[in-house]
């Protein structure tokens, strides 16, 4: 078994359980625990466990949701990929909406400088890195400024989203599973996230493969709700086909 596939099986097994632990891995791999204790690194530093004594706890399970800078340092080959491969979901033309998230963030920052759009966001980044493109008529979405994740929540937001139609939401998750659908940790997001999503005539979810089979707090849609997902070649097999079966359409980069 190659790391990346062991790594992928220690993390399933700790959102599972809620924990797992060097001597109890070492033995089921059949590795020793110092390679155990650089899987659980790896793992650290794209953000998904937290290193306690003697094992490893997901984030999610200590309540600990990373701020944007922290979750921008990880996986970002493979968020480049997915952004790259979601720029072909852009229309030539008419309105779309770009999630907060720092993937979606990517691939804000690859919109085509004369590409006729109207772009609807609640995230300030993406607000940013599309202010001085020519062809893009810019809709900040308002409300109160989540410091977490730079976006817009509320009633505000959800006021102008409410009366708010686009071709295409290009939305980020924390979480996608079959049994939950899409999740993340704050309920005030959840609600922008589900208004993003009545508001589009398809959505299309840019996930990176850390994010399937997780969980958090708050749901605020279900597979029916996707009509693409984008992910990268890290995810299983398995999970994809799920997904597929429940008629979302899978592209992996």
């Amino acid at each position: 078994m190659y790391a990346e596939e062991r790594q992928r099986a220690i993390l399933k097994q700790a959102r599972r359980n809620g924990r797992v632990d060097v001597a109890t891995l070492a033995a089921a791999f059949e590795i020793t625990s110092e390679t155990v204790r650089r899987d659980l690194t790896a793992l650290e530093r794209s953000g998904v466990v937290r290193r306690v004594h003697g094992g490893a706890i997901p984030v999610e399970r200590q309540g600990i949701e990373p701020g944007l800078d922290a979750r921008d340092a990880v996986m970002t080959a493979e968020k480049d990929r997915i952004a790259a491969a979601a720029l072909e979901q852009i229309p030539d033309g008419g309105a779309i909406l770009l999630d907060a998230g720092t993937t979606v963030g990517r691939l804000a920052q690859l919109v085509p400088a004369d590409r006729e759009l109207t772009v609807v966001t609640p995230s300030l980044p993406n607000a940013c890195a599309l202010a001085n493109r020519p062809g893009v008529t810019l809709m900040l979405v308002g409300g109160r400024l989540r410091g977490h994740t730079m976006a817009s929540v509320d009633g505000w937001a959800l006021d102008a989203l409410k009366d708010t139609f686009v071709d295409v939401a290009f939305l980020s998750t924390s979480g996608l599973s079959v049994e939950r659908g899409l999740t993340t940790p704050d309920t005030a997001e959840a609600m922008v996230k589900r208004a993003a999503i009545a508001s589009a005539r398809r959505t299309v979810l840019l996930a990176d493969h850390t994010k399937i089979g997780d969980d958090h707090f708050a749901r605020f849609g279900d597979l029916c709700d996707v009509d693409t997902l984008i992910t990268d070649s890290g995810a299983e097999p398995r999970e994809l086909d799920e997904i597929g079966r429940a008629g979302v359409k899978v592209i992996i980069v």
